[in-house]
């Protein structure tokens, strides 16, 4: 990662409002989500961050849904448009994973339209038995 740049699991540097923005606006999984869900969606799981180490602004945020012990869900990883290409993404997703491993979670799993390639980086892949995986919920639009 750019040394411009840092790490963070500290949940009370996120920019919320920013965060919510981000993800209501520019993101295709969460348009249109309320502040008020995204405040919850935060409080209810690890939010992490990647920052500008001078003046502290916030370039990439990421999320865990765990029960700390058996199983995580790495959830509303965003970079900022004005950043990517500097190793954000790669940093986020390295810092979150440094800071489950130690918990020795079983599985750790995600949803991407489109980041396949920066997920297999860290041993992500395709699940190999798709058909005992069921999801209840509405329909995901598999063209976004």
């Amino acid at each position: 990662m750019d040394e411009r740049y840092e790490f963070s699991a500290d949940r009370a540097r996120v920019d919320r409002a920013l965060v919510h923005r981000w993800l209501s606006e520019q993101s295709y999984w969460a348009q249109g989500r309320t502040r008020e869900k995204q405040d919850a969606a935060i409080d209810g799981s690890w939010p992490y961050g990647v920052y500008e180490r001078e003046g502290g602004r916030q370039v990439g945020f990421a999320r865990v849904v765990t029960d700390g012990a058996t199983f995580a869900w790495l959830a509303d990883v965003f970079v900022d448009p004005d950043v990517r290409g500097r190793g954000v993404g790669v940093a986020l997703v390295e810092g979150v994973l440094a800071d489950l491993e130690p918990r020795g979670l079983r599985r750790v799993v995600l949803a991407t339209a489109d980041a396949h390639t920066l997920y297999k980086r860290f041993g992500f892949t395709s699940l190999v038995d798709p058909e005992r995986w069921m999801v209840r919920g509405a329909p995901v639009d598999r063209a976004r």
